[in-house]
């Protein structure tokens, strides 16, 4: 690419000073002028069909409709906002709650069958197809809304392509199903689907957990049991429906549990081992089958009385499936799970400092959704993506989030014949991210992360934001638009292409197509600042085809920093 005839200077210091801005910076509204009426350019997959209502939409329509596809998708469309913008963000919602999810796993056996891999009878396909099977979706699949959810709970209840897990994509791909699946159900079966999913049985090592053995010196597993409440339900320490900690006489925090509460529930998670699909499941000897939940085997499993939370107390003499959902039932019943799930869930949605009100407001749906019912999901992701305080609220976008939002935008896709892994690996080497890949069960980033010089707010995503990831997102975005050279790593994959065509057309009224870029990536914040550099440089390319002024406006854009941040920098 030629960018010689660009402010170098400037661009540099956008990257330079990203961690800066994005700190002081995160608001409200950034300035941007609202979107006109009219319709909108770009095409792609993103909504459910729908008709269209009789009248034009408003600017006002056009600006709420890129708020909720922002926050509520992995990127805006021009098809998507067209669709939003006549239906409005609540009837969206509707149409998205009610699309049947588009699993994973089957792209994964259909690639495997199409390269003479039996999955269906244990065969192991390369485990870049998993990744194959997340972009497709991520990039096409219409129940947006849900694959975002899934992808927001898979950094809450974390499993990691390790050991096993690394190298067979079934059971990555059918654990993202899992939570594709319960997304929009009850989290009391989702928190029970997870403990049951032998990837998650396999990466916190609760598969072929076997009882005490007083005589081999041998304990059950504690790992599970540690984690399902420290990190899936109700966190370290007591909480009020606000997200704020309960404290003693003595002004400390109150613990949720200790030692002997992990020990007790580690004696509910025994017995479980690996499914088979072509013999009779055995404990402890099975090779993984990772796309069935795990067995119980009660043999195996911890007998005697077990005490909960709360002074409840599993009576002995049931079965190890009746124990885990008794505990289950422990946990999911337990005042925390509201607050501390749906913080976390506002801030991968939302905005990384949700006020304790709008903690509250959450909290409350999730103990009851109107009509008695707890664990709502459904409800509790309605009433995230339409609280009154998303006018005020900003979150650094992921950098991994970053690419797909461009890619969707733009369109992205591979040659014929290819798949969508278009830049997996090498996205994740310059962003720090991919899905399902996280260093630990704590995630890429906790969500409870203050960076230095933050002023006290808390910014997870900044947790990975390091001089090379600002860099690596500018080169991510640099080969995503001037993407001249291949960028595959492997011979299944091929050169990114896009349909900028759409955008070609409006160039030539800058203010319509300034416009569109600002619905598409900055959610109606666009600076004022930003729009005079994008126009600057464009008359620098005055004489160059309306594609190349299109690829420079869209390169910029993707790299400032107020596209870093969901809200604008002020």
């Amino acid at each position: 690419m030629n960018l010689t005839r660009v402010d170098l200077n400037l661009m540099k210091q956008w990257v330079v000073s990203l961690i800066f801005l994005v700190l002081v910076g995160c608001g409200g509204g950034g300035g941007g002028s609202s979107a006109p009426s009219g319709p909108a350019a770009g095409s792609g997959s993103g909504s459910a069909p729908t008709s269209p209502t009789p009248s034009e939409p408003s600017a006002e329509d056009y600006e709420a409709a890129a708020v909720m596809l922002d926050l509520a998708t992995f990127g805006v469309t021009g098809e998507s906002l067209e669709v939003a913008a006549k239906i409005g963000p609540d009837d969206w919602l509707d149409e998205q709650f009610d699309t049947p999810p588009s699993y994973h796993l089957p792209i994964v056996y259909r690639y495997g069958s199409e390269y003479g891999y039996d999955v269906l009878n244990g065969a192991i396909p390369p485990a870049l197809y998993r990744r194959f099977a997340f972009f497709e979706r991520a990039f096409t699949a219409p129940d947006q809304l849900r694959q975002l959810t899934a992808y927001a709970l898979s950094q809450i209840l974390v499993v990691s392509d390790s050991g096993a897990l690394g190298v067979n994509p079934v059971g990555l791909s059918s654990y993202y199903d899992t939570l594709l699946e319960h997304s929009f159900g009850n989290y009391r079966d989702l928190l029970l689907a997870v403990t049951l999913h032998p990837s998650m049985g396999f990466f916190l090592s609760h598969v072929n957990n076997a009882k005490t053995d007083t005589a081999a010196n041998t304990f059950p597993d504690e790992n599970y049991a540690r984690e399902v409440m420290q990190l899936f339900s109700i966190g370290l320490y007591e909480l009020n429906a606000d997200g704020s900690q309960k404290r003693d006489v003595q002004g400390n925090p109150i613990a949720t549990y200790d030692n002997e509460d992990i020990q007790e529930f580690a004696k509910i998670f025994t017995g479980l081992a690996y499914d088979s699909t072509n013999r009779e499941p055995q404990f402890g000897r099975n090779q993984p089958v990772f796309a069935l939940p795990m067995v119980m085997f009660n043999e195996y499993h911890e007998p005697g009385e077990k005490h909960l939370l709360n002074g409840q107390i599993v009576s002995d003499g049931q079965t190890g499936l009746e124990d885990i959902d008794d505990a289950i039932d422990n946990l999911f019943n337990h005042p925390n799970v509201g607050p501390f799930v749906g913080r976390q869930l506002i801030q991968r949605l939302v905005t990384s400092n949700p006020s304790p009100e709008y903690i509250a407001r959450i909290s409350a749906v999730f103990a009851d959704n109107g009509e008695g019912v707890r664990g709502d999901m459904k409800a509790v992701v309605r009433a995230i993506l339409t609280d009154e305080e998303i006018a005020d609220a900003s979150r650094v976008r992921e950098p991994f989030r970053r690419y797909l939002a461009a890619g969707r935008a733009l369109n992205i896709a591979p040659a014929e014949g290819y798949k969508y892994g278009v830049t997996g690996y090498i996205v994740q080497n310059l962003t720090g991210q991919m899905v399902l890949t996280a260093p630990s069960v704590f995630n890429f980033y906790s969500p409870f992360y203050r960076p230095q010089g933050g002023m006290g707010l808390i910014s997870p995503e900044m947790q990975i934001t390091t001089e090379d990831t600002a860099i690596g997102v500018t080169n991510v975005m640099a080969n995503l638009v001037y993407g001249d050279a291949p960028m595959a790593t492997h011979p299944e994959l091929s050169p990114v292409a896009l349909n900028l065509e759409p955008l070609v057309d409006l160039v030539d009224n800058e203010d319509v197509f300034f416009d569109q870029l600002d619905r598409l990536f900055f959610a109606g914040n666009m600076s004022d600042f930003t729009r005079t550099v994008l126009s600057e440089a464009m008359a620098e390319l005055s004489s160059s085809p309306n594609e190349e002024k299109v690829k420079l406006s869209l390169y910029l854009s993707l790299i400032s920093p107020e596209q870093a941040v969901f809200g604008g920098v002020q």
